[in-house]
């Protein structure tokens, strides 16, 4: 893998093996479905979804993907995430089992409403 920062998310997903691509085109579309207004970046040399902010994040790692839907993303899913490994705005999901993404989903359209709602109360 290339140490530059990759200008795009399909640059970004090009770099890993076919098997990971897969995983991470679908971990992609499953936040396009649960957030179909946001907007793609690169942000901190990994995929980034914004809507009124950062909402949320993932990457590609030799044994895990990880999700960084922020710390209230974690704690407000803690129950549902304690077959996984979490810090305080981390999900790591180990790649030799399936990839929640229903809960992918959930997590995402719960960060929309956070960044939504903390929107119109700064307007």
């Amino acid at each position: 893998m290339k140490n530059t920062t990759p200008k795009s998310i399909d640059e970004y997903i090009k770099r890993y093996p076919s098997d990971v691509q897969a995983i991470l085109r679908k971990i992609r579309a499953t936040i396009h479905t649960a957030a179909p207004d946001a907007k793609e970046a690169i942000s901190y040399q990994i995929p980034t979804f914004k809507l009124e902010g950062n909402l949320v994040h993932f990457a590609a790692f030799p044994d895990h993907m990880s999700f960084f839907p922020t710390s209230s993303g974690v704690e407000k899913f803690k129950r549902e995430l304690a077959a996984y490994e979490i810090t305080k705005g981390t999900i790591r999901f180990p790649i030799e089992k399936p990839i929640p993404y229903g809960l992918i989903t959930k997590i995402t359209k719960f960060r929309v409403k956070e960044n939504i709602d903390r929107a119109k109360k700064k307007r």
